[in-house]
């Protein structure tokens, strides 16, 4: 299967569990994959025949930027809801890593990834 991949778009949110993470903005991290058949468009070089990466990373956008959840888990499977319904793939990878989270130590960052199909 071939794939449009993003990576490293990144946003400042309000996501997590701690009573200031709903209210102070901090780095998100994205990464999509979009599972599709491009030989349509590696023939015709048309963007019709496939998905514009402006179009991803705007609904990427809005859902990290716009909504609020407590759990990454929860961010990553509403990209990935919302990816499948607005664009003409048959699956997409998430992964959503938190830089900044709140743990005591020394990290790169947490994250999930997740993998889901169109039914």
């Amino acid at each position: 299967m071939d794939r449009i991949m993003a990576r490293g778009m990144t946003f400042k949110a309000c996501h997590g569990v701690l009573p200031f993470e709903k209210s102070e903005p901090q780095t998100f991290r994205v990464d999509v994959d979009l599972l599709l058949d491009t030989s349509l468009a590696g023939h015709s070089d048309d963007i019709k025949d496939t998905v514009s990466y402006a179009d991803v990373f705007a609904q990427v956008r809005k859902i990290v930027e716009q909504e609020s959840y407590q759990l990454l888990e929860a961010l990553a499977e509403n990209i990935a809801a919302a990816l499948l319904l607005r664009f003409p793939v048959l699956g997409v990878e998430i992964t959503v890593n938190k830089p900044d989270a709140p743990v005591e130590g020394q990290f790169d960052y947490f994250g999930v990834s997740i993998k889901r199909y169109r039914n």
